[in-house]
């Protein structure tokens, strides 16, 4: 598999979600109240995405001339290496030079999307088209890009997360398959660690906060969380998943050395993007990490010899394994266009149609958005690869749902992680209890 870097717009995508600025009342038309336009007619759509990286931009080129030749009447005006932020300010503007369809990373903001009336409900769209979105997208794809019955977005590929593991290091420690369930994950990650004085000359596994992809929504998706009650109240502190995912997660933390050696260790290693990444080099056995990682393994050492499988789950949830975290991008069509019949022309071409999904997903190296075209013959992957495909199609495959407030939730829980994993706070009950009271209060006075 080629090299496939995420641009630096990707990045900042999730590094940035909770402290996007998104509109919460810049638009005020309803939804399909632009869908008056003629999409027969000749006419131009403005289309605005993040991706920016060389081969990416390629990648999208060649997905809009395939929409372009089947529609030789609906031209596509591209502006790429734009953020949610940008975005938004532009859809709150309006004008011309406006978005008609937007695409982005992060799927933490589709509640925002949804509530503000920045994005058009498209379930119309899809009911004017014979289209079912519930048979068409893998089931948790499906949930991701909807609030509250509002469907204002649609998947455009995504991401899964699983486990890489280093087969060499597995067969020195006589390990013979990748861990099922967390109990045999630890096993593996202490047979795996090789200290050295205060130090590590190899660390099994590094399961920080603060590692690379090793957030409490990875981690907890294994655990198959409810994140909100139906009354729309946090459940981070009556649902057991979230104590039996933090449980785990400081019981590893302690076992392979404690926190502030883990810590030191960590300064130590190469960062998330770059060629040094410490699975790249060796210097961790196993990592947590979504598809991308397999080809920058491959390119930075095309020795390595990678095993690649799904996360484990809870030994109660053995049955299970095989699911993992999806999300992914998402596209959407501006409230505020008055285009928007052409607009959804070119966004169920790029989301529905299988060859056109297949073909972005060759050329991006992601997991294709719908069901059809994850069992496409004309899929091409490395065989390894295949572990995402099947993960995104697993029905117990989880993700972090949307919220009206984006992903702050996601940020105060995470935040309670740094402060337990550290020992900063000691009570994990009664930290739960707190963290789930400031969710509900943020999201309160985000209504």
């Amino acid at each position: 598999m080629p090299e496939v870097i995420p641009s630096a717009a990707r990045k900042a995508a999730f590094a940035a979600v909770a402290s996007l600025a998104l509109l919460t009342t810049a638009c005020t038309g309803q939804s399909g109240s632009g869908a008056t336009d003629d999409a027969s007619k000749d006419t131009t759509i403005n289309f605005w995405h993040a991706w920016s990286a060389p081969n990416e931009v390629k990648a999208v080129s060649t997905l809009i001339a395939g929409f372009e030749k089947a529609h030789p009447n609906i031209h596509v005006n591209v502006v790429g290496n734009m953020t949610d932020d940008k975005i938004n300010q532009a859809l709150r503007s309006g004008g011309d030079r406006a978005p008609d369809v937007i695409s982005s990373f992060t799927t933490n903001n589709v509640g925002k999307f949804c509530s503000s009336g920045a994005l058009v409900d498209l379930n119309p769209f899809f009911k004017k088209s014979g289209i079912d979105p519930a048979a068409t997208f893998p089931k948790t794809m499906n949930e991701y890009t909807q609030f509250d019955g509002d469907r204002c977005t649609v998947p455009l590929l995504g991401d899964a997360y699983g486990l890489y593991y280093n087969k060499a290091e597995f067969r020195k420690a006589g390990i013979t398959s990748p861990p099922k369930t967390w109990s045999e994950f630890e096993a593996d990650a202490k047979k795996l660690t090789i200290p050295d004085g205060d130090s590590y000359k190899q660390l099994g596994f590094m399961p920080d906060y603060h590692g690379w992809e090793t957030t409490t929504e990875h981690y907890f998706a294994q655990f198959s969380p409810t994140y909100f009650a139906k009354d729309g109240k946090s459940d981070v502190a009556k649902d057991p998943a979230f104590e039996q995912g933090f449980s785990l997660q400081k019981r590893l933390v302690d076992e392979l050395g404690g926190f502030q050696k883990l810590e030191k260790y960590r300064s130590t290693l190469g960062d998330e993007w770059g060629t040094k990444h410490p699975f790249h080099t060796g210097q961790v056995a196993m990592q947590l990490d979504g598809e991308w990682r397999l080809g920058m393994a491959l390119a930075a050492q095309p020795k390595l010899d990678i095993g690649v499988a799904p996360l484990p789950v809870p030994d109660d949830q053995a049955a299970q394994y095989g699911k993992g975290y999806i999300t992914g991008t998402i596209a959407g069509i501006a409230a505020s266009s008055h285009k928007q019949n052409a607009a959804w022309e070119f966004v169920k071409y790029i989301t529905t149609d299988t060859d056109a999904v297949v073909g972005f997903s060759n050329d991006l190296h992601n997991v294709p958005s719908t069901l059809a075209a994850l069992k496409s013959p004309k899929l091409k992957y490395d065989p390894r690869f295949k572990t995402f495909l099947d993960i995104a199609a697993d029905p117990n495959s989880t993700t972090s749902p949307a919220s009206i407030n984006g992903g702050q939730y996601l940020v105060t829980i995470q935040q309670f992680g740094y402060d337990y994993e550290s020992g900063k706070a000691t009570g994990l009950k009664a930290g739960l209890r707190k963290t789930a009271a400031q969710i509900d209060t943020d999201i309160a006075q985000a209504k």
